[in-house]
């Protein structure tokens, strides 16, 4: 398997910067109770991705659309599970090794070039992660404070709204990344999943009442050429494989693991799809890609957005860190660099800026990356690991995933970006 005893022991604890199987609350003292390992992967999992869902479902139809959500939670837990089986039998084999993350299984299957593949996923798709949330807080701001029906296209000192928000955010964006460790950050992430929760549960109840009185006419089921971006959006909003192997780590009991991760899974793609499809419901063909634009300009809709704004600002150092372990480790031999972050968090900000439609992008992210980090590595990693011990139907089903998601991921990939390319043009 390419598992050499010394180096892997040495992969696991060389850095004493934050890795990405770095606890946000420090170093954990106590293993989690189920109760408390089923909020940890719910808080891993539900992020920026869900709000993309009902325009979404307004392209794909609201059938094709849940259809697509609940196979893609089927298969995203099937696949945290190959990690977690991987990885078990990896251990037991060599008794020293100890693989905390995504990165160390990589390694211990495929040597440098399985870290390496871990390592450039986990920049693509975390970096790509805080993109979208530039790209939300932008429009969302420029909707809230910069449009006018009789000035639909209004310049702030030249720039256009959502540019020169970006802008606005990118020197506070510098100095929030440069905090060194996850522990300062906590308090953020804790505050930032609150706001979340609270905000998806006000638009679900406004969403109910706005269709009560509006009834829009739906759609069942999109065409084929709208599948590839369903499955995309799709995917983002259920990424966060990368956590799996951490949050198993941490679990009381280990037997119980796999039970919880799938409830886990069920209750957040019930949450994710009611969350779409009455987005969808409540607006029909005028549902937007950031559905909170859609709920007008009243006060508690203010609120709303303001809250997920804060959120997903106070949310993107978090997000960027994995990027910073992984570049550092490599370019800075494992210490604290700042003026890498800096340049990191100025290339995001860049392509944001590029960037006009928030749920194109989401598609474009899952797609790519997110499909090879979540479906294409498992797969292959499992694969690899019980070669000899796979029956025919364990051969296939690992082979299926790897090669459906390799073609998914190409074809998705250049038909998300035709697609931004197409408005931008």
């Amino acid at each position: 398997m390419g598992f050499k005893k010394d180096e892997a022991s040495s992969s696991s604890h060389v850095l004493s910067i934050p890795r990405e199987d770095t606890p946000l609350l420090g170093k954990i003292q106590h293993l989690s109770s189920p109760s408390k390992t089923f909020a940890n992967v719910f808080i891993a999992i539900v992020g920026a991705g869900v709000l993309g869902l009902p325009y979404t479902f307004k392209r794909t139809g609201w059938v094709m659309g849940s259809i697509m959500l609940f196979s893609v939670a089927f298969l995203t837990y099937y696949c945290m599970m190959l990690l977690v089986y991987s990885r078990r039998k990896v251990e037991s084999h060599i008794k020293a090794a100890k693989i905390s993350s995504f990165g160390d299984l990589g390694f211990a299957v495929c040597g440098p070039v399985g870290r390496l593949s871990v390592d450039l996923m986990i920049i693509l798709s975390q970096a790509g992660f805080c993109v979208s949330y530039l790209i939300f807080v932008a429009n969302t701001l420029a909707n809230l404070f910069s449009y006018s029906i009789a000035k639909p296209d209004p310049k702030i000192l030249g720039f256009s709204p959502k540019a020169m928000y970006i802008w606005g955010c990118f020197p506070f964006q510098l100095g929030l990344n440069s905090v060194p460790t996850l522990t300062l950050l906590a308090p953020l992430s804790i505050f930032a999943d609150i706001v979340e929760l609270g905000a998806m549960g006000v638009v679900m109840v406004e969403d109910v009442m706005i269709y009560l009185q509006n009834r829009p006419v739906l759609e069942m089921f999109g065409g084929f050429n709208v599948f590839f971006y369903g499955l995309g959006v799709a995917v983002y909003a259920f990424e966060g494989i990368g956590m799996v192997l951490p949050l198993e780590s941490e679990t009381r009991d280990k037997d119980k693991f796999g039970k919880i991760l799938g409830l886990a899974m069920g209750f957040i793609s019930l949450l994710f799809g009611a969350f779409g499809v009455l987005g969808y419901f409540a607006f029909g063909e005028d549902t937007k890609d950031i559905i909170t634009t859609n709920l007008g300009q009243g006060l508690l809709s203010t609120f709303v957005q303001l809250g997920l704004c804060i959120n997903l600002f106070f949310t993107f150092p978090l997000m960027m860190n994995p990027v910073y372990e992984v570049m550092e480790r490599r370019l800075c031999e494992g210490r604290y660099c700042v003026w890498l972050r800096w340049l990191m968090v100025l290339a995001v900000t860049f392509v944001a800026l590029a960037v006009p439609n928030f749920a194109d992008f989401l598609s474009l992210v899952g797609s790519s990356v997110c499909i090879v980090l979540g479906f294409v590595l498992p797969s292959l990693f499992h694969l690899i690991v019980f070669k000899d011990e796979l029956r025919w139907h364990g051969f296939a089903s690992d082979a299926a995933l790897i090669v459906m998601g390799t073609i998914f991921a190409v074809y998705g990939t250049s038909s998300s970006l035709m697609e931004i390319l197409a408005k931008k043009a």
